[in-house]
């Protein structure tokens, strides 16, 4: 099987480069790093294009952005990334590896949060909860076989949880493989707003979204709307 990276961003000037130069070896070994740009206005697509094999532009939102970045993958597997998120070592093999030894389509990684402290904690609740409900989340670096993909309909076109509820059609289809390999993402979030008020806001978001809320205010209340 072959590996397609999908990246969406918007607005990542600052840290593109050294977020797709982290993934030059998986590139050497010929995985594909797709970036799909929502529009950036500082230059993002440019300093993302000698790193990447492409830089398509897509509408704006994460959903629709990884989506099309889906579309224009060759891989047989698609690994959705954040631009704040690096993978471990060897996580193309670790992924190919593990769905075709474990015979599931899908799966994620283990996540560890960058800045230590009380952010360890969060990062071990977020694993144990993925592992209870089999529900994977963005900062997790959600993989699959193109064909799942397509079975379960991408990601909706919701302004906020779609990785939630992609993962929730998913193992509608089959189990999760979990790697306990870890992905680092970054900590920016929850130091900007303080750990426990994002941690909170994110319970009430995520319980609300169950409940039948609607996404784009979920959105606007999480900071972003599309």
């Amino acid at each position: 099987m072959t590996l397609s990276i999908i990246m969406p961003v918007l607005n990542e000037a600052a840290g593109i480069e050294a977020a797709l130069a982290a993934l030059a070896p998986y590139r050497q070994r010929g995985v594909e790093v797709i970036v799909a740009d929502g529009g950036s206005s500082d230059g993002t697509p440019g300093r993302a294009a000698p790193h990447a094999d492409r830089i398509i532009a897509a509408p704006r939102g994460r959903a629709a952005q990884m989506n099309a970045g889906a579309a224009a993958a060759s891989g047989d597997v698609l690994l959705f990334l954040h631009a704040d998120t690096q993978l471990p070592d060897n996580a193309d093999r670790l992924v190919l590896d593990g769905l075709a030894r474990s015979r599931r389509a899908w799966g994620r990684f283990d996540v560890r949060i960058d800045g230590g402290g009380a952010l360890r904690l969060i990062a071990a609740m977020m694993n144990a909860r993925s592992r209870l409900t089999g529900i994977a989340t963005g900062d997790q670096a959600m993989f699959m076989t193109r064909d799942l993909f397509t079975r379960a309909g991408g990601f909706p076109p919701i302004a906020l949880m779609e990785d939630v509820a992609l993962s929730a059609a998913l193992k509608r289809l089959g189990r999760p493989l979990t790697l306990r390999a870890r992905v680092t993402t970054s900590g920016r979030r929850w130091q900007k707003n303080g750990t426990l008020r994002t941690v909170l806001l994110m319970w009430r978001l995520r319980l609300a979204f169950y409940c039948g809320a609607d996404p784009a205010k979920l959105a606007r209340a999480y900071g972003y709307a599309e």
